[in-house]
């Protein structure tokens, strides 16, 4: 029981989003359940390795499959650094599946259609 504990454990990552860049899909404080490794399809919200800072994890949303990897944009590209900055990355290291975080808010996270934000955030209250 202890190595199957062990295996699923291996297998999720939970992530807390920060900033804008998935706005509105995602929200500041928005936590996510992550599902490491596997295939991952245009429309698909994913995690990965900051190219300009490995140690930083990043939140954004599969945009196409390319030769050189995985293009990846934010919602928000008024308020994202993805792809259209650093290029398409090697790997993602998961694939968000369900919020947890905030009870409102709960609920699946996933692929279809990439819907792309012109603009940025409104200021809250406004």
């Amino acid at each position: 029981m202890a190595l199957l504990s062990w295996n699923v454990a291996r297998r999720f990552e939970r992530v807390e989003v920060t900033g804008d860049s998935m706005w509105p899909a995602l929200r500041p404080g928005d936590r996510l359940l992550v599902v490491r490794g596997g295939r991952v399809r245009p429309g698909d919200v994913v995690t990965l390795a900051d190219p300009r800072r490995p140690d930083r994890v990043m939140v954004k949303r599969v945009a196409a499959r390319s030769a050189g990897g995985v293009v990846v944009h934010g919602d928000n590209p008024a308020a994202s650094t993805d792809s259209r900055h650093f290029g398409p990355v090697p790997r993602v290291r998961g694939r968000a599946v369900y919020r947890y975080h905030p009870a409102a808010r709960v609920g699946r996270v996933g692929g279809g259609t990439i819907r792309f934000h012109a603009g940025s955030r409104a200021a809250p209250g406004a």
